[in-house]
């Protein structure tokens, strides 16, 4: 470990270990294939804590701190890369959101569900036409009487058809300019022309729910609004800072599973009469991994303590997430090749590590857009 966490932190780090060894890893390589979301884990990880780790204790929640999300986040992914995404995505999007900008009325209506597994939260902003270049988004939501009226789709919904409710971002004003004219509606699943109308078939993450939704003339009464009219997206780069953190987490577990895999097969494999780490060419992969995923760590760690400490910290999760999530990349990427030709089937774990940790490259903002992030406040 780059530093010594808390102690209640340390705690929590070896109890979501534990877990994960004994009901995921088991089980993991099955949910893959089956490109299934394992609804049997909800209510032990709500058990847990884990999926209120953020969420105060007066809504049912275990009230901790960034710094422990991204530890939770972390030790998921070391085990299973799409069990991490739900729990990132849940804990940092669609909760997230209510948390920081919802009323009274909605922290006692959702939050207690959400802490509880009985409503898993989805969170809606990407669309077909619209994924870095966000605020060009086309669904739209017009007032209508004590509502409004929402329409349009949605793409790469995590939790799109197992969330018992979604947090919507939709046009409410087309005179203002993109990011003033956003505004942020909560629908619950079962409300009249909200359907999942796609589930995703992906190339990583495969047993994290993803989806396509569809929005057709759907109402909200106006207590379903999150946060003031046309000010959603700009709530949601607060919420997406956050979201960076958890998602860089992601690949630095990812990172760390693949390297303990690694190092392990290292000390096995046998090749011209010695094991292969001792040949310099895999002893310089492990190295130049673990001081990768460390400094990884570091950036992340700051990013969240910068959080929890009320001071700006919109930079240090770009810089987290680009550089955990490049790093973890090679890692697995590098994982594979120490395992050679079984590296490639599907019979040893890191393959799934590779093809899982490429998602933390794109999602909740590219690297390219992390650059742009870093870049504009270096020119500011």
């Amino acid at each position: 470990m780059p530093f010594q966490l808390p102690e209640q932190h340390q705690l929590l780090q070896a109890t979501v270990r534990e877990f994960c060894e004994r009901e995921v890893r088991p089980h993991a390589r099955a949910w893959d294939e089956q490109e299934r979301f394992p609804s049997e884990l909800v209510p032990k990880l709500a058990a847990l804590g884990v999926l209120g780790i953020r969420i105060p204790e007066e809504y049912g929640g275990a009230g901790m701190d960034t710094l422990a999300y991204a530890v939770v986040v972390e030790e998921c992914a070391r085990v299973d890369g799409s069990l991490a995404l739900t729990v990132a995505s849940h804990n940092g999007l669609g909760t997230g959101h209510i948390l920081a900008f919802g009323n009274e009325e909605q922290k006692r209506r959702y939050l207690p569900r959400a802490a509880s597994g009985e409503w898993l939260a989805a969170w809606a902003l990407t669309e077909p036409g619209s994924g870095s270049d966000s605020a060009n988004l086309q669904t739209t939501a017009v007032r209508d009487g004590s509502g409004w009226r929402i329409n349009g789709t949605k793409m790469f919904i995590t939790q799109g058809t197992v969330g018992g409710f979604c947090v919507v971002l939709a046009r409410t004003n087309k005179d203002e300019k993109a990011q003033r004219g956003i505004t942020a509606f909560i629908v619950e699943h079962g409300t009249p022309g909200f359907n999942s109308s796609k589930k995703l078939e992906k190339y990583g993450c495969k047993s994290s729910d993803t989806a396509e939704l569809s929005f057709e003339n759907v109402f909200v009464g106006d207590e379903q609004r999150l946060g003031e009219v046309d000010h959603g997206f700009i709530d949601t780069m607060m919420i997406l800072d956050r979201g960076r953190i958890s998602i860089a987490a992601m690949a630095l577990g990812l990172g760390r599973g693949a390297l303990e895999l690694a190092t392990r097969y290292a000390k096995e494999r046998v090749t011209f009469g010695k094991p292969i780490g001792q040949h310099q060419a895999i002893q310089f992969m492990l190295a130049d991994g673990r001081t990768q995923l460390d400094a990884a760590q570091l950036l992340i760690h700051r990013a969240a303590r910068l959080c929890d400490a009320g001071q700006p910290y919109s930079v240090e999760a770009s810089m987290a997430k680009l550089f955990a999530s490049e790093a973890a990349t090679k890692v697995c990427n590098d994982a594979v090749q120490i395992h050679g030709g079984y590296g490639y089937t599907r019979e040893f774990e890191v393959e799934r590590h590779l093809r899982d940790v490429k998602l933390c490259e794109i999602g909740e903002g590219t690297s390219e857009v992390q650059r742009m992030v870093i870049a504009k406040h270096l020119l500011r």
